[in-house]
């Protein structure tokens, strides 16, 4: 399957405009989600084995690996992600109110190192419409695959009331979402990279798990477990201040890394935006997996997220330090059954090291 996506779907999907590919395969994917049973036949079919659950921030996961955000922008067909072998999905990322996003063309592929760009700008359909998404096609009460929720900061919104942002769609989302990841590290969202640093940082972390506590006390639950995504372009020193807030406001974990303003030393085509993709990424991703890590003892859970493309990468990121991974890219060049393939070596090494 791998070596027919290769030879003859993906040169097909190539020859579309990036984001009219995008949109295809969404489509398909939505389709697929509509027959339910379909899903979970094909589902268990790419699931390794129930001996590889990994129990991680009081959820428990089918395997190591994830669906990133930014496929799946409105929860549309998490269904159909499942089906593939990925043993969680991230939605999103969403704001309160739908938004368009940046101007096309903002998606762009940088075939020779596989890599993608993307100046997308949170384009999404808003929270309430994801909610009703969700609660029609992945209710939270009927699903087998953790399901998490990346929220944003809209783009009119200035930075001093982005908390406001984030407060309404976790308020909206609450009773699907099964872990909420904080995105303040996107790059295509003007000055949203600001609230990475103390300042702002310190009144959004507070604020949201102040929130969190006492939804879940109301409701008679256990919080949900909060995350937090960063770039891969910050100093030790500013991981460091991150670090200690996130320890400060008891969040369950980090997601390293999102995509990056750098670009590798042979790139070939270049365009404004977030890069994502190929050895480049990979390395400053696990760079910073392998600090945090050390700089937290391991007892700050990590997804490792970043230009995972095979098996040993996968590996890499297992060995700096995180307990999970996502992946995005890769899945659109190295096609729909990475994930399983991803999950089935980690789940034998796993075994190796018992």
């Amino acid at each position: 399957m791998s070596l027919l996506y290769k030879n003859i779907f993906r040169p097909l999907f190539f020859k579309l405009e990036p984001e009219d590919a995008h949109d295809l395969a969404c489509q398909g994917l939505k389709l697929l989600g509509s027959f339910p049973l379909l899903c979970n036949l094909y589902r268990q079919y790419n699931q390794v084995s129930g001996e590889s659950d990994v129990d991680l921030l009081g959820l428990k996961f089918p395997n190591r690996v994830g669906l990133a955000a930014g496929m799946d922008k409105d929860g549309e067909f998490p269904k159909a992600i499942e089906a593939f072998g990925f043993g969680h999905i991230e939605v999103g990322t969403v704001t309160p109110q739908a938004q368009p996003g940046n101007p096309r063309p903002r998606l762009f592929r940088e075939v020779a190192n596989e890599g993608l760009i993307n100046r997308m700008g949170f384009n999404n359909k808003g929270a309430q419409q994801m909610l009703h998404s969700l609660e029609k096609r992945y209710p939270k009460n009927k699903r087998k695959t953790p399901l998490g929720v990346n929220i944003g900061k809209a783009k009119l919104t200035p930075l001093e009331n982005a908390v406001d942002d984030y407060l309404a769609s976790f308020k909206v989302l609450a009773d699907q979402a099964d872990y909420f990841t904080i995105n303040v590290s996107s790059p295509n969202t003007q000055n949203l990279r600001q609230l990475q640093s103390r300042e702002y940082l310190t009144v959004l972390l507070e604020t949201l798990q102040k929130e969190n506590q006492s939804l879940a006390k109301k409701m008679g639950r256990a919080p949900h477990p909060l995350l937090l995504k960063i770039a891969p372009d910050l100093s030790f020193q500013e991981i460091d201040v991150i670090l200690e807030l996130l320890f400060e406001f008891n969040y369950s974990g980090i997601i390293a890394t999102n995509t990056t303003i750098q670009r590798p030393s042979n790139v070939q085509y270049d365009e404004i935006g977030g890069y994502s993709g190929g050895k480049f990424t990979q390395r400053l991703s696990t760079e910073v997996i392998r600090y945090i890590s050390k700089a937290t003892q391991g007892k700050l859970p990590i997804v490792g997220v970043g230009g995972i493309d095979s098996p040993e990468s996968a590996g890499e990121k297992i060995d700096a330090g995180a307990s999970l991974i996502q992946i995005y890219t890769s899945w659109i060049y190295q096609g729909p059954l990475f994930a399983r393939e991803l999950a089935k070596a980690l789940y034998h090494r796993d075994k190796e090291w018992v």
